[in-house]
Parts: structure tokens; sequence; C-alpha cells
């Protein structure tokens, strides 16, 4: 008994540590928005940049079409790593080609996923940059497949890249887990729009918020832990229940709030946006 006691305690420290690393990130979040308000005056940036692209353009004529700036989120996205950097982008390069071999995802391909509104997009936040929500409880793993839920998570990025304001290159997003059980969990899902936020779409998440959060979700939060890398962890803040509406104008203002978290815009369907 004493043994399993003290595992269960282990077990519980461990899962309080996790929420703590992914709250207390208030300082570095500052210092990063910081950097992402400035254009690319950093020497060293635009140096790497250069390189990067005449790298890529080496191997994929493709790489032409994307700006500097692009580039250079895939650098930052590996701490400035030259050679990883350039991996990266020229891996994304050919995803986008087998992926989406017409540029867009169309909605006829994902009506499944649309049809339960579980992805909104209204508002900015106080530095201009897009607001999502995305509702947990609303997605069922036994409705549409794998795939589909692929296209639409692409779907949903590229819309909102698409509607980013001048300036701006990231987004602020909003889990809201209301209503979500079991029925709801789906592992491999989540690990493929993480993989795809991830490469496909490095340092375009500003911050995630994860609201309304049942204890058993901890469940599901344990096993795709570990696969979420070191810089968009930092972007993730777990809100209490008691703090909600405060802890969202720290960031939103009421007047760009979404009205069901108290502000005054009601939300707006991802297809409909």
């Amino acid at each position: 008994m004493d043994k399993e006691k003290k595992a269960k305690q282990t077990e519980e420290k461990e899962e309080e540590m996790e929420f703590q690393d992914c709250e207390n990130e208030d300082q570095g979040q500052e210092e990063e928005e910081e950097q992402q308000k400035e254009p690319i005056d950093d020497e060293l940036e635009r140096s790497k940049i250069s390189t990067i692209r005449a790298l890529a353009e080496r191997e994929d004529p493709s790489a032409k079409e994307s700006d500097d700036f692009m580039i250079r989120r895939f650098l930052r996205a590996r701490d400035l790593d030259i050679e990883k950097s350039t991996a990266m982008f020229l891996k994304y390069l050919s995803w986008r080609r087998t992926f989406l071999p017409k540029g867009f995802v169309s909605e006829s391909e994902i009506p499944t996923q649309l049809a339960d509104n579980k992805f909104c997009m209204q508002g900015v936040d106080k530095q201009g940059r897009p607001i999502v929500v995305s509702f947990g409880g609303r997605h069922k793993p036994t409705k549409g497949n794998l795939e589909e839920f692929k296209r639409f998570v692409v779907y949903g990025l590229e819309k909102i890249c698409a509607r980013m304001p001048k300036g701006q290159e990231k987004f602020v997003a909003i889990g809201d887990l209301e209503g979500w059980g079991y029925s709801n969990s789906d592992i491999r899902a989540y690990l493929a729009s993480l993989s795809i936020l991830q490469d496909c779409y490095p340092e375009r998440l500003a911050k995630m918020l994860i609201v309304h959060v049942p204890y058993i979700f901890m469940t599901s939060w344990k096993v795709v832990y570990p696969f979420i890398d070191s810089r968009t962890k930092k972007k993730i803040v777990f809100v209490e229940n008691k703090k909600l509406k405060s802890t969202l104008l720290k960031d939103i203002d009421e007047s760009q709030l979404p009205d069901i978290y108290g502000g005054k815009l009601p939300l707006v369907p991802i297809q409909d946006c």
C-alpha cells in the first residue's frame, strides 16, 4: 500500500510540474512578443536568412516564392541554426506540394469537421493579433477520419494566415474544453494537429490559453505533452475558472473578447470568416 501511495504522489507531483511549466511563461512570452514587433533589421538574422534562401533555392526552386518573414519563422523555430532551419524549411516546401497540390483546402473536403463549428475566429488581442477559439468538447473522433481532420487543421491555419492583419505574423488561441470527456479524447488528432502547427506553421502561435479544463483531461495531456517542443510549451497557459475573464482581459480588450467569456464580440465559425 505504501508503494502505491508513493507512486501516486510522484505522479501527481510530475503532473503539477507540467502545469507550472506552462503557466510560468509570462516574462519569456513578453520578450518574444517584443521581438516579434521588430522588422528584420537584425544583421545576424538578415545574413542567416540570405544563406538559408540560397541553400533552399539550390535544392528547391519553389523557395523563391517564400518571403523573408517566412524564412525567419523557420530560422527562429530552430534557434537560428542555419542547417536545421534549412532542413525544416525544405521539408515544409515538400509537404506543401504534396498536401496542398491546389494551394488550398476546399470546404467540400472537410464537411464533417466543419459541421460542429468547433473552430471559430473573431477579434484581435491588444497587440492586434487574431483570436481563434477551438472547442474540444465539440470534437467527435467517431465522425470523419484522421486525414479529414488534418485537412481541417490546415484549412483553419491557412484561413488565419490569410486574414493576418498587416504587420502581424502570429495569432492567439483559446482552447475551450467545456464539456470535454473521454468520448472527445483523440490522441491521434491532437498529435497530428501539433505536428502540423510546429513543423509547417512555426512561430505562428503567439499564445494558447486553455480554459474550462476538466481534471480528466490530464490523462490525455500527459500523453501529448512530451511531443510539444520547448518553444511551444512556453506559449501555453492553463487558466483557472475563477480567474477566467480577468486572465483573458490581460491580453484581450473587452471590446474584442468573445461574448461567451463576458466580452462584446460574437464568435464566428472559421468557414464564415
